[in-house]
């Protein structure tokens, strides 16, 4: 699905997420057309989501982050929409094992998390939650070895 060129310009972009594509076209000695179509084409099969900036939830002003495992009455996904209405629960995922649903979350101290859970609990349809905190973040979330990982032999 994608080949050395679609890696290097999105390893690029990665490092230098506000780069041109003139400059990105210098950089990998391919014409400016090309950068522009490769882009054009990522963007529209999904491989590239966005160019939204990332946020430091720390410098935000939101130093905890917490794993929250939600179990949900007989597999009720409108819950989803609750947790949307959560500023601070930033990825919701649909799991295997003990509970149904994984919950990332932010939270401005351990005495604020708990408000954070007890917001994710006034959902009548999750019925329990179970919480782990993390202490620290030793890989950030990245994309460029699993893009460098999917290039086409």
């Amino acid at each position: 699905m994608i080949d050395r060129l679609d890696a290097d310009l999105i390893a690029l972009l990665t490092e230098e997420p506000r780069l041109g594509v003139f400059e990105a076209s210098r950089r990998l000695g391919v014409a400016r057309g090309t950068v522009q179509a490769r882009l054009d084409r990522l963007q529209r099969t999904g491989v590239i989501k966005d160019f939204a900036p990332t946020i430091d939830s720390l410098r935000l002003g939101f130093p905890v982050t917490a794993f929250v495992t939600a179990e949900i009455a007989q597999s009720d996904l409108s819950v989803v929409d609750h947790l949307r209405g959560i500023p601070e629960v930033l990825e919701v995922h649909t799991v295997t094992g003990a509970g149904d649903l994984l919950i990332r979350v932010v939270a401005r101290s351990n005495a604020d998390l708990q408000r954070v859970i007890s917001g994710i609990l006034s959902e009548p349809g999750i019925s329990r939650t179970s919480t782990v905190i993390a202490l620290e973040t030793t890989i950030e979330h990245r994309s460029v070895p699993l893009v460098e990982s999917a290039v086409e032999e």
